[in-house]
């Protein structure tokens, strides 16, 4: 059957091919209006970028090429920036501070333009919680609403050889594979807290990186994992249900930490033990001293699998964060924080050079074969070397 198209449709394609060239003009004046925002941004940014390099000339060309990288988001360079500050060769160490120092004048600059503050959130909880699982989930959410998330993870590090599997990618398989998400394993090495040395600096390179979203995941071995609350605006413990009766949650010195604690696995058959986990912890919660004037901390059931949960404990989070931004508690507890780390700074690398210094390594030896030979205690032997290491100060003051 042949269709005859009518007066009315002919008129209007003669109409279409007359105007298509105005309508082409509209359309991409409309598309450059919409972009405006996204390209002063861009220009912003590059501007920023010049300004600081041309501060600072003589920049090596591995950093310059970092810092381009890290501002632009790309996560290669991000991951490779990481790595240089984990590095413990003598050699990187310096190009790593170079970096973190070009970063910091990057950031301040940024924020006297008014820009938007990342959300940082450590997270924390005993093995087994389902912690891998709950990022991929509660990131994946993020995501949808076009947040940017970055996730460090830290893995313990082995005793014996000092290596770490570092699989949390391979747990979150959904989330890896996500444009507007960054993964990044790293090791312990020892480090006591739950955190790494340097996860305050790899926090750093990722709100340059343009994160909004940065979520510390620790080792996950128990009560010791405090150090990640002096990096992060909010801190949850994540635990799964059947984790102890209440005196078992008062004794958990972590939790007076807590901002908010999570009952993970709130789905199937655990629906019952994960709703009365919910209320023992309310009740153990009622005994503890407020962290925050202007915030209690909520029990809240999720189930990372179904999804349940999740939006709710996103708006519990935003809330928080309101709340101290409005009361000025944001500032002063980032403040507080960049104050704490540069003492665990100082106190490691102190350790560290005086341990090099041949006299004292010569002291350490002598105070530990005492020791084993129960000659003198291991209390008596600290002081012996401490003594030693003032002797050397004293040294060098002259």
């Amino acid at each position: 059957m042949y269709y005859r198209p009518t007066s009315k449709l002919l008129s209007l394609v003669r109409h279409l091919k007359t105007n298509l060239s105005s309508y082409q003009i509209a359309y991409n004046n409309c598309r450059e209006s919409h972009n405006l925002p996204f390209q002063h941004a861009r220009e912003m940014k590059n501007s920023l970028l010049r300004s600081i390099l041309k501060q600072n000339s003589e920049v090596d060309p591995l950093v310059k090429n970092l810092l381009q990288g890290v501002v632009e988001g790309r996560r290669a360079a991000l991951a490779e920036s990481i790595t240089l500050v984990e590095s413990s060769s003598a050699r990187k160490k310096l190009k790593a501070k170079e970096l973190i120092y070009l970063i910091l004048q990057y950031m301040k600059s940024k924020n006297v333009l008014k820009t938007n503050l990342s959300f940082r959130i450590g997270l924390s909880g005993p093995p087994g919680a389902g912690k891998s699982t709950f990022i991929e989930s509660f990131g994946k959410f993020l995501t949808s609403t076009n947040l940017k998330v970055a996730v460090l993870a830290v893995d313990p590090s082995s005793a014996t050889t000092g290596g770490s599997i570092l699989g949390d990618k391979t747990r979150m398989p959904e989330l890896s594979k996500d444009k507007n998400a960054f993964i990044r394993p790293s090791p312990s090495r020892g480090y006591l807290g739950g955190v790494t040395r340097s996860t305050n600096e790899a926090i750093l390179l990722c709100e340059a990186s343009g994160y909004d979203v940065i979520i510390v995941e620790t080792v996950g071995v128990g009560q010791s994992e405090y150090s990640v609350a002096d990096m992060v605006d909010l801190f949850a413990l994540l635990i799964p249900p059947g984790s102890g009766d209440e005196l078992q949650g008062i004794k958990r010195g972590i939790m007076e930490l807590s901002d908010i604690v999570i009952v993970n696995k709130s789905d199937g058959d655990l629906v019952n033990a994960a709703m009365r986990v919910q209320y023992e912890y309310i009740s153990a919660l009622k005994y503890m001293p407020q962290k925050c004037l202007y915030w209690k901390p909520v029990v809240k059931r999720v189930s990372s699998i179904t999804g349940e949960g999740i939006k709710e404990l996103w708006e519990i989070m935003i809330n928080f964060k309101g709340k101290i931004i409005t009361k000025g508690e944001f500032k002063r507890k980032r403040e507080h924080q960049q104050k704490a780390w540069m003492w665990t700074h100082i106190q490691d690398n102190v350790a560290n050079s005086f341990l090099k210094i041949p006299s004292i390594q010569e002291a350490i030896k002598v105070c530990e074969s005492q020791v084993i030979e129960e000659v003198i205690t291991p209390g008596q032997a600290a002081d012996l070397i401490l003594l030693k290491i003032i002797e050397e100060v004293g040294k060098m003051g002259k």
